[in-house]
């Protein structure tokens, strides 16, 4: 290929994307801030429920020897 054909080719590539990204970036997205909030609480819930509800033994009676 032709450096010249090839310089052309890479030039109408790189209008194409930079035209997409602008785009993009004009579309209408989802906060991240409260996605990121509604995730974090999700993963509270769950580390919450995984802990067990009756406590240890050892850590509310003492041994002796």
């Amino acid at each position: 290929m032709h450096p010249d054909t090839h310089l052309q080719l890479h030039a109408f590539r790189s209008t194409e994307l930079r035209h997409q990204a602008a785009e993009f970036n004009l579309a209408p997205r989802i906060p991240r801030g409260d996605l990121r909030a509604r995730l974090g609480w999700t993963m509270v819930e769950l580390g919450l429920r995984l802990i067990p509800d009756r406590p240890t033994p050892a850590l509310h009676s003492p041994r002796t020897a």
